[in-house]
């Protein structure tokens, strides 16, 4: 499915209503350039999954849990993994298979480690639809978000 937004509220409400989807087990993979929106897009999510703690993105830290919501959080950025035993060492097994859900940002840097049943979100600007717009893509199961 593909969706389009032209501002960050839209991404984030758009977010929110794909949360409310989602179940534990759920892995997605957030996919995009820097400054694209990732982390907007997370923060509606976990307001989706009724989430209130303030989200900003993990890059250094590389992972982040939030577990007062309807389902954990378990938030990734592994923008600055250098070696896939790096994920080992945060033991990101136990998150992917974990009773939670899993957002990874930069996914596509540690493709080989994402399970089957990963859920594929694309964020993409086009600027010559304004300095807003947002095309956002998902792919894998439950496409629509709207079910």
């Amino acid at each position: 499915m593909v969706y389009e937004t032209n501002s960050a509220k839209e991404t984030a409400t758009l977010a929110f209503e794909f949360a409310k989807n989602v179940k534990a087990g759920d892995v997605i993979s957030l996919i995009g350039d820097l400054g694209v929106g990732k982390t907007v897009f997370t923060q509606g999510f976990a307001k989706g999954l009724e989430i209130e703690d303030y989200i900003c993105s993990p890059t250094f830290t590389i992972m982040q849990v939030y577990d007062e919501g309807r389902l954990p959080l378990y938030h990734f950025d592994v923008y600055r993994i250098s070696d896939l035993a790096e994920m080992d060492d945060l033991g990101y097994e136990e998150y992917f298979y974990g009773e939670g859900v899993c957002l990874v940002e930069w996914a596509n840097l540690i493709e080989e480690l994402m399970p089957e049943h990963t859920i594929t979100i694309t964020i993409e600007k086009d600027p010559s639809k304004g300095f807003d717009y947002r095309r956002i893509t998902i792919g894998g199961k439950d496409e629509d978000i709207s079910n």
